[in-house]
């Protein structure tokens, strides 16, 4: 019997030295960056106060309740890349758990960003895969499909396309275009320039 091993799937990624500088600046400062845009929903936090991503989107449109393409994901997925889910905001069923988190550690996942619930929260902490979603719930999935990989998604609010540079922290997650990543990590370094020198002046005393 032979097993194939799925090719990792091909699309432009970011610079890895670019999304090294993102991760230092934070969704935050980034976000200022693109003069406040591109940071998803604020119901979209991180499962866990230390959690933290930095990544390539891997793109993931599914309906509600349904994981099927989180695991055809999983087959094609790079080290570092993020899977971004669509799953229509719905809070009813978790569209990642446990043993969904050992695969995607396996494969070098760098985490979730989900548009939709997680479960096996502290399990998944352990396995130090980091996980940004809307809710938690006990409630497993379908794997009915149908789905769609690597196409523009909607989440949270923002649009998303296969390659583009996600950073997340405790303070929710931004998306950054993969074409204006480089522009994005020059206007951040100026802004934290600036933002030290803000600094010293608030805290003189006044009086």
């Amino acid at each position: 019997m032979t097993i194939t091993t799925p090719e990792i799937a091909d699309f432009d990624r970011c610079d890895p030295g670019l999304l090294a500088s993102l991760a230092h600046y934070g969704p935050a400062m980034v976000s200022d960056a693109m003069e406040r845009f591109g940071a998803l929903d604020s119901e979209i936090q991180a499962q866990w106060p230390t959690a933290g991503l930095v990544g390539n989107a891997f793109t993931v449109w599914t309906r509600s309740g349904d994981n099927l393409a989180v695991h055809a994901a999983l087959d094609l997925v790079a080290p570092g890349d993020i899977l971004v889910v669509n799953g229509s905001g719905d809070k009813s069923r978790a569209l990642i758990g446990e043993m969904i988190g050992i695969k995607a550690k396996a494969r070098g996942v760098a985490g979730f960003v989900i548009d939709g619930a997680a479960r096996d929260i502290d399990a998944l902490r352990e396995l130090d895969v980091p996980v940004f979603a809307r809710a938690s719930t006990p409630a497993g999935p379908y794997k009915h499909g149908p789905f769609r990989l690597l196409q523009p998604i909607a989440v949270g609010g923002v649009c998303v396309w296969p390659g583009d540079a996600v950073v997340a922290d405790r303070d929710g997650v931004t998306v950054v275009p993969r074409i204006s990543l480089a522009d994005t990590v020059e206007k951040a370094a100026q802004i934290e320039t600036q933002e030290a020198t803000k600094r010293i002046a608030n805290a003189k005393p006044i009086r």
